[in-house]
């Protein structure tokens, strides 16, 4: 069975979830209230597309387009952290070009070894030993895994190749590269015979460049007509387009001049995804078919016309050789003068850019259609949002700590808000209750609380009574890891 070409595809990507942190107390013979121990959960892993050099094709991608990368795993007792989540690997061949759904480039992938985190791992939630503080000594609780992010991203295959090679189906394109180089494409007398770019490495002296056959084009080929819109953006890369024309053709309609024009009006109606424009890269002309009497001789009579034009010319045959000689050497010397007139690569340096003083890494927004509604739109309080466990006040309390401190009450006072307003963060809506508005006090009740902090009144038996219940009672399981017993803890004295 021959092998598929296949040169874009639709990918779903998911990276893995953060572990959730685990809500452990330490306890041991004769000391049953050691303090917190939980551990953190693990980082959920990522998702890399990665350059290989021996990958030459989407086809992987087009029959498994979904990817999960692997979970973090929970965070546990005796301050044991959860192991991180796998990273995935996905090879993508040389010259891939990485587009989100709307079309815009997210990555171009050149080179072997060029990586790109396509989807990255979730946090993963912190236990309540790192939780703790001197106003919060034994917490309750722990931090949730943030989800992995979930991408749906196109991948698309540009040629990277020096030459490009250009013309009407049959011009004797494939011929051409097949004697110029090791590839072997498929060769026939009918049009469309090429489905699929080849690509070809020739030698001259000491210069080594790729040549790329591109299907044939027709007119229409820039709105998609023939194989046009597939296969145009494989001489996106290309230094020097080389059109192929068939000297020996017996359609009474077409000609060489009107042939080259037919498919630079294509050109011109074509924009590269990568930018640039393909009217600046140069041309050479191949006359082809010259071991044809007819073709030899339409070659000598439209030649002068090409040269007129600015064209270098050449009149090859790939059945005879003739010519071919000298064909290498003139793209090998066009090659070269591109290469020489590029600017210089820039080599890649981490720039690092710390945030302004004032910059919360936030901003408030107010719903058009609602005035007592409000939108808190920024990565940390989102995250937060997706790290907290609802289920649990303590919890809520500390998420609330957080906001406040981050600014996020004063910026949504200055903003006009008021008590009992709409907040949205994330995917989560609530009536604001501030606690700090403008700089007023206001108390709110179970605002990070901590009864285990707080109840000092019951009397010293009542507390070892406490420890015995603890000490008999299980491990009890909870959402995030483990807590030790179910029972109320008491402050170690």
């Amino acid at each position: 069975m021959a092998s598929r070409f296949v040169d874009r595809a639709v990918i779903h990507l998911t990276a893995g979830n953060g572990g959730h942190g685990c809500a452990s107390v330490h306890r041991e013979k004769f000391k049953p209230l050691g303090g917190p121990d939980g551990g953190n959960g693990g980082n959920g892993g990522d998702v890399l597309l990665v350059v290989d050099a021996n990958v030459h094709t989407l086809l992987d991608f087009h029959f498994r387009p979904h990817a999960h990368a692997g979970n973090g795993k929970l965070g546990m007792g005796a301050h044991r952290n959860g192991a991180q989540g796998e990273t995935l690997i996905m090879k993508v061949p040389d010259g891939t070009v990485v587009l989100d759904n709307d079309g815009e480039v997210l990555a171009d992938l050149v080179g072997v070894g060029t990586t790109f985190v396509a989807a990255e791992g979730g946090r993963g939630g912190l236990g309540n030993a790192q939780l703790a503080s001197k106003s919060r000594k034994a917490p309750g609780f722990a931090l949730k895994g943030e989800p992995g992010e979930t991408r749906d991203l196109v991948l698309e295959l540009r040629s990277v190749a020096d030459v490009g090679l250009l013309g009407f189906p049959s011009a004797g394109k494939s011929s051409l590269i097949s004697v110029l180089s090791s590839a072997r494409p498929k060769i026939a007398d009918y049009p469309f015979t090429t489905l699929v770019p080849n690509l070809g490495v020739i030698t001259a002296d000491d210069n080594v460049f790729t040549m790329a056959d591109v299907p044939g084009l027709i007119p229409g080929a820039s709105e998609g007509k023939g194989l046009g819109l597939d296969f145009l953006r494989h001489i996106e890369r290309c230094a020097v387009l080389a059109h192929i024309v068939d000297c020996a053709t017996l359609d009474p309609g077409r000609d060489p001049l009107s042939d080259v024009d037919a498919l630079e009006k294509e050109l011109s109606l074509y924009t590269p995804s990568l930018g640039g424009d393909l009217k600046d890269r140069p041309r050479v002309i191949v006359l082809n078919k010259i071991d044809v009497p007819d073709g030899k001789e339409l070659a000598e009579l439209v030649r002068p016309l090409f040269e007129a034009r600015g064209y270098k010319v050449l009149e090859v045959s790939a059945i005879t050789r003739e010519g071919l000689r000298e064909l290498t050497f003139a793209l090998s010397e066009v090659v070269k003068e591109y290469r020489a007139a590029q600017p210089p690569k820039e080599e890649k340096v981490i720039v690092i850019r710390p945030t302004a003083v004032n910059d919360r890494g936030f901003k408030i927004v107010q719903d058009p259609e609602d005035e007592e509604a409000f939108f808190v739109i920024g990565r940390r309080p989102e995250r937060w949002i997706r790290q907290t466990d609802f289920g649990n006040d303590e919890a809520v309390g500390y998420l609330g700590d957080r906001l406040n401190r981050l600014g996020v009450e004063d910026a949504l006072a200055r903003a006009g808000a008021v008590p009992g307003n709409s907040i949205t963060i994330g995917d989560v809506t609530f009536d604001w209750e501030p606690s700090t508005p403008a700089g007023i006090a206001v108390r709110m009740s179970g605002r990070g609380t901590d009864m285990r902090l707080e109840d000092h009144s019951r009397p010293r038996a009542v507390e070892r009574k406490e420890s015995r219940r603890i000490r008999r009672d299980g491990p009890d399981e909870i959402e995030g890891g483990m807590v030790e017993s179910s029972a109320p803890v008491e402050r170690d004295r």
